[in-house]
């Protein structure tokens, strides 16, 4: 579902109530955005809520307006049941992250798991690796990979790698990222951009939407603390360096321009902060009133 928030109601045409911000004040109603992609939520920006309460959790966030959501983890519950609990809340599963050695352990049951939860897409969180990332480990990934995604499109499921930030390592003119694009058939692999992870890297997450337009149908939407210092090839930032999105350093707006000319199907509001649940209002009034 598209966002609604170019509605001179605001977050009201959603048909609930629009949520507060930390503030106490209501996202403000604005007539004109130029962000119309589908924005969901990766419910890791809930993980303390959810741990807690789940159907309160979900039901929040559908107060937001939002009915997408890309899951990690399922809460100590059964896939089927978490997917009622989504049902409930009127929430749709469009991806499922999970673990590369779940993969290898269990691929029919995690692609068994993504049909119970009505996910579209299998989301590889990361490929695992020593200190630092090497041609090794991209050339192992890539074959995983394309194996994985050759084997979940026959259930009807698409496969993504999410990439973190320590995939840009340094090879000749290139970087291992590079490489595992090029290693990685398009019709059974395609990425999941955090904009946030690449920009921590040092890399531009608009001219890498630019270089492969094609390749990443999945975006992380994230803002990073004004002063957080980047070239870190690590794959972790502190959680405090995640912001609410407009408030920090990054260029949404070009970002989301270039974003608009590629083959993004789902955009996702995550946020790492301590303070995510209460920076989701400030995150969508941001994106309702954007410019590009």
């Amino acid at each position: 579902m598209a966002i609604a928030l170019a509605a001179a109601a605001g977050l009201a045409a959603f048909g609930a109530e629009a949520p507060k911000d930390k503030a106490g004040t209501a996202p403000p109603a604005t007539n004109v955005t130029a962000f119309k992609g589908p924005v969901g939520l990766e419910l890791r920006s809930f993980r303390r809520e959810l741990s807690k309460d789940l159907p309160g959790a979900l039901a929040r966030i559908r107060a937001y307006g939002l009915t997408n959501v890309e899951v990690a983890g399922i809460y100590g519950v059964p896939a089927p049941r978490l997917r009622a609990e989504l049902d409930k809340a009127g929430l749709k599963c469009q991806s499922m992250f999970i673990s590369y050695e779940r993969l290898q352990e269990d691929l029919i049951g995690v692609g068994m798991a993504a049909r119970a939860l009505g996910a579209g897409y299998v989301v590889v969180d990361g490929i695992p690796h020593g200190d630092k990332f090497t041609a090794e480990d991209c050339e192992r990934g890539a074959t995983d990979l394309n194996r994985w995604g050759e084997a979940l499109k026959t259930l009807g499921l698409r496969l993504a790698y999410h990439v973190h930030g320590y995939e840009f390592e340094p090879a000749g003119n290139q970087t291992l990222f590079d490489r595992l694009v090029v290693a990685t058939a398009p019709e059974f692999v395609n990425f999941e951009l955090d904009v946030f992870g690449a920009a921590y890297a040092g890399q531009d997450p608009a001219k890498l939407l630019d270089r492969y337009p094609s390749r990443f149908p999945l975006v992380h939407l994230k803002d990073m603390k004004k002063g957080t210092a980047t070239g870190v090839l690590t794959g972790e930032a502190p959680e405090a360096a995640s912001v609410a999105l407009g408030t920090g350093q990054l260029d949404l707006p070009a970002i989301l321009r270039q974003a608009a000319q590629a083959a993004v199907k789902y955009y996702f509001i995550e946020d790492e902060s301590p303070e995510a649940a209460a920076n989701i209002a400030a995150s969508l009034r941001f994106l309702g009133q954007v410019r590009f």
